[in-house]
């Protein structure tokens, strides 16, 4: 009988915490100790948190680390544990330790680091060589670390021939929309491809913008799904495995008898597989009834999209100290939306609604600012801005001598609103929530030190079409346990409007927000071209005008707050371009004259939050108008 009582330990940890971490793993093994577990798994740096960044580069994090560690082997003596941490030593490594009998009884190093996207390991980690088996009471365990089980030929395949029966994977591995499926997917081809089964313990909570998941997960040999925790909350699932099925399914599999020729293909890349052998603790009173392992039901899409926002709300409040959130209310979807979940993520009493009239708000939308407050239950602050803008329009009066009013003045109303808003921050204490779009974001359609000043984007990366999708997905559960819609109906049916003169609709500058979302889609995301896009029918004219937007704001996006990534290419941590870029795709190179040559070193006319290409003071009030948002 080669059975081992397998616990998986999916804890929400903190960046640089050390003291609530190491707590958080206590509590964890002390609860699996009395389910009578063996082995507890632990995510990828859960002791110091993830991503830690260039805290790594600092010698007292890394020292604090390492006595957390020595501070928590104590707690591993009934119960085996294997805990990821920074080991320092001639380099820093991505590590995972393993707890055994009070002491730090072996330690593997990650082997591949990854570097793409949100991942920057190769800034602060060494890459380790040596594959891992631990041999536990009999049952043989390999330990790899998150990115070394996505490649199909990573340590996991050395381990599995050197005897390897369940492969144990500590992982950080951040939420974007798709992953879990392509996670699981990947993980159930590594099970039946190494006849192993596959255990994978994921952290779950929200650092700063990445949202990490949860859902870990124990796939068998046959790579069958056994076992999955919940996604975005704290769990501990405990399963029974019997390493006895892995050797049955071995026999029959004739891959496993011309092993001797991976090995050698993989020579070059790895150290020899090093082997760890323990015995399990003499612990005569340990729990043995036969437990049933949880299957956590799979989310919908658009379940995972609200529940990560939620999560990485609540996270980046509660972990950076805040109790309280604030944000104007406009009558529109996106403040809506924002608003709905921040009550979901942090209780009514921690929300605060501002309505910040002007000249121009129509009665519908302080109706349904008001209508959305009551539904929601928040309180409601209402701060007239038509003094200030009045005063600024008097201040500036003698500057603006001689120019008619133009964009200008519409932004000075977005400005007034996000100086009311860091007043109430400041004065209150309360973080301000902005609530622009990814579509709006993408385009630049938003205003500098407006709605674009806050402590935190909520919807940064979400865009307009699926602001929509989500706010009727809330409207639709709240129906279907009887309760009021939390979005006033009348505010989904109303055209998108920035509000900032009499009349004023997205559509007037946009193109609507399905065509628009489409295109961006292909050229964030996807980094097609513009011929690309051409090709695939879109109008040429608005391609060109659409990516001109997105390349020319990238300076606008720079000084937005941080959000939530949701989607495989966010902008900040997943795209980055250079703010100073003449690379202008559709657009023909303009040859610069000598004169403009000479004059690159010289300053230049700040044209305020006019990006490149925008109207020139002079040009029509039509064509300044069209292009009123993207300022």
């Amino acid at each position: 009988m080669r059975k081992l009582r397998l616990a998986l330990g999916q804890i929400n940890a903190t960046v640089g915490d050390f003291d609530a971490n190491v707590a958080r793993v206590r509590e964890t093994l002390s609860r699996a100790e009395a389910l009578g577990a063996e082995l507890v798994l632990f995510p990828e740096l859960v002791l110091c948190g993830y991503p830690a960044e260039d805290l790594l580069l600092k010698s007292d994090f890394l020292e604090a680390n390492r006595k957390a560690l020595e501070s928590l082997a104590p707690a591993a003596r009934r119960v085996t544990a294997v805990v990821g941490f920074a080991d320092r030593g001639d380099d820093v490594y991505n590590a995972a330790a393993v707890l055994h009998d009070g002491r730090v009884a072996g330690v593997y190093h990650k082997h591949h680091l990854p570097n793409y996207a949100v991942f920057d390991e190769k800034r602060y980690f060494q890459s380790g060589r040596e594959p891992l088996v631990l041999n536990l009471g009999g049952v043989q365990l390999g330990v790899t670390i998150c990115e070394d089980m996505w490649y199909p030929d990573g340590p996991h395949v050395l381990q599995a021939q050197d005897g390897a029966e369940i492969l144990l994977c500590l992982s950080a591995s951040p939420f974007h929309r798709g992953k879990t499926r392509d996670r699981e997917r990947m993980l159930a081809t590594r099970a039946a491809d190494n006849v192993a089964i596959v255990a994978f313990t994921n952290l779950v909570g929200g650092q700063d913008e990445l949202v990490f998941d949860g859902g870990s997960v124990v796939f068998d040999e046959r790579g069958e799904l056994v076992a999955r925790a919940r996604a975005f909350a704290e769990d501990l699932v405990v399963c029974d495995l019997d390493a006895e099925t892995v050797f049955r399914a071995r026999l029959h599999d004739p891959r496993r008898r011309d092993g001797t020729t991976v090995k050698a293909e993989l020579a070059g890349s790895y150290l020899p597989v090093r082997h760890l052998m323990l015995e399990k603790p003499a612990w005569p009173d340990r729990p043995t009834q036969a437990t049933q392992a949880p299957l956590a039901p799979e989310l919908s899409s658009l379940d995972e999209v609200q529940q990560a926002l939620v999560l990485g709300l609540r996270d980046y409040v509660v972990k950076n100290g805040f109790e309280s959130v604030v944000l104007g209310l406009s009558g529109g979807v996106d403040s809506a939306l924002t608003a709905a979940l921040a009550v979901e993520a942090l209780e009514a009493d921690c929300v605060n609604g501002v309505l910040m009239p002007s000249s121009v708000t129509s009665e519908q939308s302080r109706a349904d600012a008001e209508d959305l407050a009551r539904r929601l239950g928040i309180r409601v602050l209402t701060v007239p801005i038509e003094p200030v803008v009045d005063a600024y329009g008097s201040v500036l009066g003698s500057a603006f001598a001689g120019r008619g009013p133009d964009v200008t003045e519409e932004n000075l109303q977005a400005r007034a609103r996000g100086n009311v808003l860091m007043a109430l921050s400041n004065k209150f204490g309360w973080l301000v929530l902005t609530t622009g779009n990814k579509s709006e974001l993408s385009v630049g359609y938003c205003t500098l030190y407006g709605d674009m000043a806050g402590g935190f984007a909520m919807l940064k990366d979400v865009p307009k079409t699926l602001v929509y999708a989500l706010s009727q997905h809330l409207n639709s559960h709240a129906r279907g346990r009887g309760e009021t819609p939390p979005i006033p109906e009348s505010t989904l049916l109303r055209p998108p409007t920035a509000e900032l003169r009499p009349g004023q609709r997205d559509q007037d500058t946009l193109p609507p927000y399905a065509i628009l979302d489409e295109i961006l889609l292909a050229y964030v995301e996807k980094d097609m071209g513009a011929d690309e896009l051409v090709a695939r029918g879109f109008d040429p004219a608005l391609v060109s005008q659409v990516v001109g937007w997105v390349d020319r704001n990238e300076y606008k996006r720079r000084q937005a707050p941080p959000g939530i990534r949701i989607s495989p290419r966010a902008f900040g941590r997943d795209r980055r371009l250079p703010i100073t870029n003449e690379f202008r795709p559709g657009e023909k190179p303009k040859r610069k004259s000598e004169k403009e040559l000479s004059n690159q070193s010289k300053p230049v006319r700040n044209a305020e939050n006019k990006p490149a290409g925008a109207p020139t003071p002079g040009a029509s009030s039509a064509r300044e108008r069209e292009r009123s948002r993207l300022q």
